[in-house]
């Protein structure tokens, strides 16, 4: 698990600086990967949350300005946020929304059992839009040394991934991104 100091009151949360960024993009360009939907991909999600047991699962590439879920797990796609308001997932956030921007700049798993303890992560606008309170994920990091984007888990209530947990997504992201290299996962 991480652990990240309480900032001072009034300061923005901030999306980590991404140096690797241009070159990510140009590998993903490379592997055909990271703007449009692959049911492949979406298949691969509804197992990973299947095997989490939790009601989203996300395979996301990450680009220069947003992250893009190329393989989603998303209740019919909606999400109800605190407010009961239903709002669609989409494809599509901002770079400064979510968590998965976090783990590639990292480039190391990110286990958040419940985000409000985590003053860096309890702003974020997907917890405040969506309600999402708890997460898990894992960089995908191929063979060149790019962290591609994240395979991750989300639940709407705090929950203690564990030992288990933390070791299961990261032989899973380890899984997928060799098949990702062999493009098995999409053929």
């Amino acid at each position: 698990m991480t652990y990240d100091p309480p900032r001072p009151p009034g300061r923005l949360l901030l999306t980590p600086e991404d140096r690797d960024a241009p070159a990510r993009v140009r590998r993903l360009r490379l592997l055909g990967l990271g703007d449009r939907a692959e049911p492949a991909l979406d298949a691969f999600a509804h197992r990973l949350a299947q095997l989490a047991r939790t009601p989203y699962a996300m395979v996301t590439f990450i680009g220069e300005h947003e992250q893009f879920f190329a393989g989603l797990c998303a209740p019919d796609g909606t999400v109800r946020a605190p407010d009961g308001i239903e709002r669609g997932m989409g494809r599509r956030l901002p770079r400064s929304h979510g968590f998965c921007p976090h783990v590639v700049v990292r480039r190391k798993a990110l286990v958040l059992d419940d985000v409000g303890d985590y003053p860096r992560f309890a702003g974020n606008p997907i917890v405040d839009e969506t309600g999402i309170r708890s997460y898990l994920g894992a960089p995908l990091v191929d063979g060149t040394g790019i962290a591609l984007g994240t395979v991750c888990v989300a639940d709407v209530a705090p929950r203690p991934w564990g030992r288990r947990g933390l070791e299961t997504i990261k032989a899973t992201a380890a899984d997928l991104t060799a098949a990702l290299e062999r493009r098995e996962i999409l053929s």
